[in-house]
């Protein structure tokens, strides 16, 4: 079952790590990513951030579409790691299933626009983002689970 999937392109990190994967109960973290699974640094430093208990799966993002449509993955309490919007439109749009994603940390780009505190848009992102709400995916904006929903409609 698939708790949630968060786009935040420092991908698994202390606040990833401990205060989401604790307080959605995952036992086990997903990083979908094209780079990450052919990138030994960024491969290692993302297993140091992982938290003790917790399953960690690297996969690219079509591979990790198989693996979702397969089947493979249901037996998880499933939390999925994305480092773009691209991603998780790309995701959501193959495997249906995912009905929310949270956006908590997206590094400002020349032409970015702030919607929140450490998300920052381009116009292309914005409209992936619309086209996910209008395919029914619920899209917050949230830093840790302690903070405040924000629905992406309120800002875009």
């Amino acid at each position: 079952m698939i708790l949630l999937t968060r786009v935040d392109h420092r991908l698994l990190h202390g606040q990833v790590a401990f205060s989401w994967t604790q307080g959605l109960g995952a036992d086990c973290i997903l990083i979908a990513n094209d780079d990450v699974p052919n990138n030994e640094i960024r491969k290692t430093t993302i297993k140091l951030a992982k938290p003790q208990g917790v399953k960690l799966v690297i996969k690219t993002v079509e591979d990790a579409i198989e693996a979702l449509k397969s089947g493979v993955t249901d037996k998880y309490k499933l939390f999925i790691v994305v480092e773009s919007i691209e991603d998780a439109y790309k995701l959501s749009a193959a495997y249906p299933e995912i009905k929310q994603v949270n956006l908590g940390g997206i590094k400002s780009k020349e032409g970015a626009r702030s919607i929140g505190k450490a998300v920052n848009v381009l116009p292309e992102e914005e409209e992936l983002l619309k086209k996910m709400v209008d395919a029914g995916v619920y899209v917050e904006i949230r830093q840790v689970p302690a903070d405040k929903k924000v629905e992406v409609t309120e800002v875009l």
